[in-house]
C-alpha cells in the first residue's frame, strides 16, 4: 500500500472514529434528532460544492428521484438519527464497535435479497464472530446491565439500514453510472429536506452554552466527518479500490474505543475481546469475498 494510501486511510479511520464522542458531546445539550439535522447540514454542503465544482451533478438524474429517497431514508434520515439516539445512551467506545458491525449486515443484507451472493462457511464463521462480539457487547444475561440496551438496540438498527442501503445500491442504483457524489449529494440533500420539517427547533441554541460542542458538531462532525471524509473516501476508492479502502473499517472502532478509554469511560475486558470479535468477523467476510472473486476470476479464465 503506498503511503500517501495508508495515510488517506488513517486520516479517515480518525475523523470517523471522533464522530461518537462528538455526537456525545451534543446530545448533552439538544436531543438526537437536533444533533441530526446540525450533522446533515453541514455535511451536505461541502458535499454539494464538490459536486458543483466537478460538474457531476446533472437534471437528468432526477427521473431516479424515487432511488435518492430510499437512500435517503436508509442511509440518511434513518441511519444518522439512530446513531446518535443510541451513542447518545451508550459509552462513545460502545458506540463505535457496534457501528463497526455495517459490513456484517450488509453482507447478511446482500446473502437474503441478491442472488449473486452465497453463504460460504468463511463467511458464515465470520459473520458468527462478529454476531458474538456484539452479544458480549450487550451482554444480556447480566442482571446489572453494563450497557443500555435500547442504546444498543438503536445503533445495531443503525447499521442494518446502512448494511441494507449497499444492497439497495447494488441492486439498484449502481447500473446507472451516476457519480459517486452526485448520488451523495442528492441522498444528503432530501435528508436535509426530511429533517428540517420534521426536527422541532426549540431549545437548539443550547449548542451554543459549550462553543468546543458547537465547533465539534459543526465542523467535526459535520463538515468533516460527514462532509470532506465522504469525498476523501470516493476518491481513495477511486484511485486506489474498493480493497484499499476496505482498510479504513478497521480503524474507526478501535479509535472510538481507545477515545472513549482516554476520556474516562468504563471499558471492561470483555469490551477489548468484543472488538477483537467484531474486526476479526468482517475480515473474515472480506477476505472470503475476494478470495472468491479471485477464484471466480482464475475459474472463468481456465474455461477460455
Amino acid at each position: 500500500m503506498k503511503r500517501t494510501t495508508a495515510l488517506t486511510c488513517l486520516g479517515l479511520g480518525i475523523i470517523w472514529g471522533c464522530t461518537y464522542t462528538f455526537l456525545q458531546w451534543s446530545t448533552q445539550l439538544i436531543t438526537p434528532l437536533q444533533t441530526t439535522f446540525i450533522r446533515v447540514l453541514f455535511g451536505f454542503l461541502p458535499i454539494a460544492a464538490y459536486g458543483m465544482l466537478t460538474g457531476v451533478l446533472r437534471w437528468r438524474h432526477m427521473r431516479h428521484l424515487h432511488h435518492f429517497a430510499a437512500m435517503s431514508i436508509l442511509a440518511g434520515s434513518v441511519y444518522f438519527f439512530a446513531i446518535t439516539a443510541g451513542t447518545a445512551l451508550l459509552p462513545s467506545g460502545v458506540a463505535g464497535l457496534l457501528n463497526g458491525a455495517i459490513p456484517l449486515f450488509a453482507f447478511l443484507c446482500a446473502w437474503l435479497f441478491l442472488r449473486e451472493e452465497r453463504l460460504g462457511l468463511l463467511k458464515g464463521l465470520g459473520t458468527l464472530m462478529g454476531f458474538c462480539g456484539m452479544l458480549l457487547i450487550a451482554a444480556p444475561w447480566s442482571g446489572a446491565q453494563a450497557v443500555d440496551p435500547e442504546g444498543v438496540a438503536f445503533m445495531l438498527f443503525g447499521a442494518l439500514c446502512f448494511g441494507a442501503s449497499f444492497v439497495y445500491t447494488k441492486r439498484f442504483i449502481s447500473p446507472l453510472k451516476i457519480p459517486a457524489v452526485a448520488l451523495t449529494t442528492y441522498q444528503l440533500g432530501l435528508t436535509l429536506l426530511t429533517l428540517a420539517a420534521i426536527t422541532p427547533m426549540t431549545g437548539i441554541a443550547n449548542l451554543a452554552a459549550r462553543p468546543a460542542a458547537m465547533v465539534g458538531i459543526v465542523l467535526g462532525l459535520g463538515v468533516l466527518s460527514t462532509g470532506v471524509a465522504y469525498i476523501a473516501f470516493y476518491r481513495l476508492v477511486e484511485s486506489e479500490g474498493a480493497v484499499a479502502a476496505s482498510v479504513v473499517t478497521y480503524i474507526p472502532p478501535v479509535v472510538a474505543l481507545l477515545i472513549g478509554v482516554a476520556s474516562g469511560e468504563p471499558t471492561a475486558v470483555t469490551a477489548w475481546v468484543a472488538m477483537l470479535l467484531i474486526l476479526a468477523g468482517v475480515a473474515v467476510v472480506q477476505l472470503a469475498g475476494h478470495f472468491e472473486m479471485r477464484l471466480g476470476a482464475v475459474s472463468a479464465a481456465a474455461r477460455r
